[in-house]
């Protein structure tokens, strides 16, 4: 190889890693389409069978936990978070989502429960906001996707 040869080769393998560690900072994370498509996902499962539905994101099962993507739901009436996949985070359950503020201070909580106050499949997007990602408690912004679900209100957020 010659020396023209081999700069081209070298500028070649440093663009091709530098495109497979994008894809790969892309396949970490979920993006927001996948958070809204998850959305459409979850409330077809809440639909489909409360009880069922609420117990496979508590879990994370069924697909309802997909890297740092996951479902909420709360009660629309009285705002207490009742399924939450985000193992950084199931100390909420039970408590009123009109009460969230993240670790900056900023509150949040009442917009999330704004939106499920919504019309029924009205999306309503709320943030950013500061949350952890499951698997890692630093606080990173997050933005969310929320709407009414009959009697719940439910989200899907993704990590910016």
């Amino acid at each position: 190889m010659n020396r023209l040869t081999t700069l081209a080769f070298g500028a070649a393998a440093l663009v091709s890693f530098g495109v497979a560690a994008t894809a790969f900072a892309q396949q970490q994370f979920g993006t927001a389409d996948e958070a809204k498509a998850m959305l459409t996902k979850a409330v077809t499962a809440v639909k489909a069978d409360k009880a069922k539905a609420l117990d496979m994101f508590n879990k994370g099962e069924g697909g309802f936990l997909d890297r740092d993507l996951y479902p909420f739901c709360f009660n629309a009436g009285d705002g207490k978070i009742v399924a939450l996949a985000n193992p950084n985070a199931k100390q909420l359950l039970g408590q009123d989502t009109r009460t969230l503020k993240d670790p900056t201070g900023k509150v949040f909580g009442p917009d999330i429960y704004a939106a499920a106050q919504k019309p029924e499949g009205q999306v309503t997007e709320v943030g950013p906001y500061m949350f952890s990602r499951p698997g890692d408690p630093k606080p990173v912004a997050k933005v969310s996707y929320v709407m009414r679900v009959a009697d719940l209100g439910c989200g899907v957020g993704y990590y910016k």
